[in-house]
């Protein structure tokens, strides 16, 4: 059985709309007519290698015309690149044996053949160590919090700065929130439920002075809270460095003094000297070297 779906009759379908007879689609293939027969007819499969092939002389896309689940294994990445089993081993300068014992799940693929098959099979040596992980029954691990996405809407932003942000015990409410932002920017006139929408995602958009009061009240730069497209540079090294404290704070990270910054206010920096000093205080093999 081919690694992708396998309809005949939707191989028949889209060979008349073409009007294109069997044995013609088997001259582009490089079979029969009797073998494509076959296929349609649901007697035979093709080869998963076949495939592409397949797809590119009926002019329908691949996917389309033989869907599949999920990520690729290797096997999958083997036949997309229209190589059989032999053909790959070629490449590594090999027996078949290396690749089919990967794609079954019973051996690794030797390093020294990881660059040479990502190579034949078009694609980057992680995709291919990651079909690889596919072909052994490997599950992806979930990002951690240090790999999360970055925020990037008004809430998520907000939920960022409370969860790493505050250097006090016990969060700031929606309701602190609020009061703070109309503190800062009078014209703002926003209340708690309005921040809590943000939070929970049902509004995303807020006026520049909501945005400027929200800055204050968090006491990060304005930028922070200032276009949700594509994050810079400066705004992502911001958050990882928010991040950062927020898992000092958390004891999760030990060994950080601030000496000054550009980005921070004298507060913040303030604060992390002196929840470092605290943990070193608590911690006692934790050196105090800066």
């Amino acid at each position: 059985m081919p690694p992708r779906q396998f309809d005949g009759s939707l191989v028949r379908a889209a060979r008349r709309r073409r009007d294109m007879h069997q044995r013609e689609l088997g001259e582009l293939v490089g079979v029969s007519g009797a073998t494509v027969a076959r296929w349609e007819s649901g007697k035979d499969f093709p080869k998963g290698e076949k495939l592409p092939a397949i797809a590119t002389a009926l002019d329908e896309p691949l996917d389309e015309l033989f869907p599949h689940e999920g990520p690729p294994d290797l096997q999958l990445l083997r036949c997309d690149a229209g190589l059989s089993v032999a053909e790959a081993a070629e490449v590594l300068g090999a027996s078949r044996a290396p690749v089919a014992n990967a794609e079954s799940g019973r051996r690794r693929l030797n390093a020294s053949y990881i660059r040479p098959l990502a190579a034949a099979y078009g694609v980057t040596e992680e995709k291919l160590l990651a079909a690889q992980d596919r072909s052994f029954g490997v599950r992806p691990t979930p990002p951690s919090d240090d790999q999360q996405t970055a925020p990037r809407t008004i809430g998520e932003k907000i939920n960022f700065l409370l969860q790493y942000g505050s250097t006090d015990e016990t969060a700031m409410s929606d309701a602190d929130i609020a009061r703070l932002v109309n503190q800062h920017a009078p014209g703002a006139a926003i209340t708690a439920d309005d921040i809590k929408e943000l939070r929970e995602g049902a509004a995303t958009a807020a006026p520049d002075e909501v945005r400027a009061g929200l800055a204050d009240a968090f006491q990060v730069p304005h930028w922070l809270f200032g276009d949700d497209a594509e994050l810079s540079p400066m705004v992502q090294e911001f958050l990882e460095a928010v991040r950062f404290i927020g898992s000092i704070r958390q004891g999760q990270v030990l060994g950080l003094a601030a000496r000054g910054s550009e980005i921070l206010s004298m507060k913040a920096m303030a604060d992390i000297n002196r929840l470092v000093g605290e943990l070193r205080h608590k911690l006692s093999e934790v050196p105090n070297k800066e």
